[in-house]
C-alpha cells in the first residue's frame, strides 16, 4: 500500500490530497499570529515530505503481504473451521459422535463467521488509511512470542537509542 495514503490520512486536517497547505489552515495560522514566512517555511517543509514519499512509492513500493482471518486461527481451530468461519464437515460429525449438540454447532460457527467478518471489515477500513491491518496483527504476534531474552535485548537496544524509559516494556524498578 502506498505510503502517501497514510500521508494524506495524517495530515488530512491541514493539507490537500496533493501536498499543498488548505487555504483555512493557513487562515487559522494566520489568525493565531504566526508569521506567514513560517508558515510557507512550514508548508515547503511538508510539501518535500509529501514529494519524498510520492517518489518512494513510485520506485520502491512497500510490501504488502495480505493476510486472512484464516492465518489468525489456532491449529485447532484450523482443523475445526473452513477459511470463511463456517465448520469442517468432518468436525461437525466428530462433534455429534461425542455429544455436542447441534444448537451448540451453530452457535460456534455464527461466532466463528462474526469474527471473520469482523477481520474483513477492519483489515478493510484500514486500507483506506494505507493501514496493512494483517500485517500489524501479525507483527504484533511475533512480539508477542519472544523470549524474555528477545525482549531483554531488544529493550537494551532501546536504551541505547534513548528511548523512553517508561515506554520500555519492563518495570521501573528493574536495574538496567
Amino acid at each position: 500500500m502506498s505510503r502517501i495514503k497514510r500521508w494524506i490520512n495524517m495530515n488530512k486536517k491541514e493539507f490537500n490530497p496533493d501536498g499543498s497547505l488548505k487555504s483555512e489552515a493557513r487562515q487559522e495560522m494566520l489568525s493565531k499570529g504566526e508569521d506567514p514566512g513560517a508558515i510557507d517555511s512550514y508548508a515547503r517543509r511538508v510539501k518535500e515530505e509529501y514529494d519524498e514519499w510520492k517518489h518512494l512509492d513510485e520506485t520502491d513500493p512497500e510490501p504488502w503481504p495480505i493476510y486472512t482471518a484464516y492465518d489468525f486461527f489456532t491449529e485447532q481451530e484450523k482443523k475445526e473451521f473452513n477459511p470463511d468461519g463456517s465448520l469442517r464437515p468432518e468436525y461437525v460429525e466428530y462433534a455429534r459422535q461425542i455429544g455436542i449438540s447441534e444448537s451448540a454447532l451453530e452457535q460456534l460457527e455464527w461466532r466463528k463467521k462474526i469474527e471473520v467478518d469482523d477481520y474483513n471489515e477492519m483489515s478493510a477500513s484500514h486500507v483506506e488509511q494505507g493501514i496493512n491491518f494483517g500485517e500489524w496483527l501479525m507483527e504484533g504476534r511475533i512480539v508477542n512470542s519472544r523470549t524474555y531474552i528477545q525482549r531483554r535485548q531488544q529493550m537494551e537496544q532501546d536504551l541505547r537509542n534513548f528511548e523512553d524509559v517508561d515506554s520500555l516494556p519492563f518495570d521501573k524498578d528493574t536495574a538496567y
